[in-house]
């Protein structure tokens, strides 16, 4: 078959780091292999084709509903981790769909009104809400009808160890919190590498900071154009991977201390700023108000199944954290404005 051929080609080629479709842990429920192409690669168009996927172009990255052409959505966001990741790997000679698909996957189950609306939906689900959760929720149960895509283990392990947070390190984590496989690792790098500088630029073309005032010592360090930071950052990790042994993804302490300081200057001056998230208070009510009344109205509005079987705030969670932001605001218009009364039409 053409996928054994592949599968050969794989092992022939690719590191000795690097996963191998035929080496997988494999399905949670075996299938039969496709012909044509291997576990990863299947994976990957899996991704892409879900409804979960296509719903992240009216997603906020970090401008509420954007009117400008040129800002980033949820989107454009994952096409870029997924470009920088598999430049990557192809250089590190690691499986690229691998890699691919954990990087289209990996935010899936982000909400409406971006990491804003992650802190609302934190304080209204019981024990809280991770976005990297709720990815994996999305393609272990969600799509293709309630049955899942039936992931590898190596791409589910992928999404659900992505995540950083404000002060989480995009290298040298712990095992328990990095992913599994080294492509995997690729991604959680390729994540931050890529908001980090499109948020700048998105910044910058808001007018809420200026290339002047990023950190000077970071700059000096990764260049002044996200195009050089990017290059800088992509060939450091290489080198720094190569060197390292290809045991896990590295990269210098020059590097890494420049990168997360841009970070932390990106959440004081633009992901907190009050100009930028003037609209968030905004959005906190959207959601905050459509959790009530969902609840309030279960037959209308949740699945009736994850209801039975999870519970009415699991259900909620899924079908909340599901909406774009046009959805969002349309169903609270619809549900909390009150339309103009016309009366019938007479003449006098």
């Amino acid at each position: 078959m053409i996928r054994e051929q592949l599968e050969a080609r794989e092992r022939d080629t690719l590191a000795p780091q690097a996963a191998k479709s035929g080496a997988s842990k494999g399905r949670v429920r075996p299938e039969t292999e496709d012909p044509i192409r291997p576990a990863f690669q299947r994976d990957r168009d899996r991704i892409v084709h879900t409804k979960a996927f296509r719903r992240l172009k009216h997603k906020t990255q970090v401008f509420f509903s954007p009117t400008g052409d040129h800002y980033r959505t949820r989107l454009t966001h994952t096409l870029e981790v997924a470009q920088i990741a598999r430049t990557i790997a192809k250089v590190l000679y690691l499986h690229e769909e691998l890699t691919e698909a954990i990087a289209l996957g990996h935010d899936l189950g982000h909400t409406p009104f971006g990491h804003a609306g992650e802190r609302v939906l934190s304080a209204l689900v019981p024990g809280g809400f991770n976005h990297y959760e709720q990815s994996l929720r999305i393609v272990d149960v969600l799509e293709n009808n309630r049955e899942g895509l039936n992931l590898t283990w190596e791409v589910r392990d992928g999404i659900a160890r992505h995540s950083k947070g404000k002060h989480g390190m995009p290298v040298s984590a712990p095992p328990e919190h990095r992913a599994s496989t080294i492509e995997g690792q690729v991604a959680r790098v390729a994540d931050i590498a890529a908001y980090v500088n499109h948020d700048i630029d998105d910044a910058v073309r808001a007018g809420i900071i200026s290339e002047v005032s990023l950190p000077q010592g970071a700059t000096e360090v990764l260049g002044h154009s996200s195009s050089e930071r990017i290059g800088r950052l992509v060939t450091d990790v290489v080198h720094q991977t190569l060197d390292g042994g290809m045991t896990e993804i590295r990269m210098s302490d020059e590097v890494l201390t420049a990168l997360v300081e841009l970070r932390s200057y990106l959440f004081e001056a633009v992901y907190e700023n009050q100009i930028a998230t003037a609209e968030f208070g905004k959005a906190s009510g959207i959601l905050g108000g459509l959790w009530e009344k969902v609840q309030q109205r279960p037959e209308e509005f949740l699945d009736v199944r994850t209801i039975a079987a999870e519970g009415i705030d699991v259900a909620a969670q899924d079908f909340v954290a599901g909406m774009t932001d046009r959805f969002a605001v349309d169903l609270f218009e619809r549900l909390f404005i009150p339309k103009p009364w016309v009366g019938p039409r007479v003449v006098y």
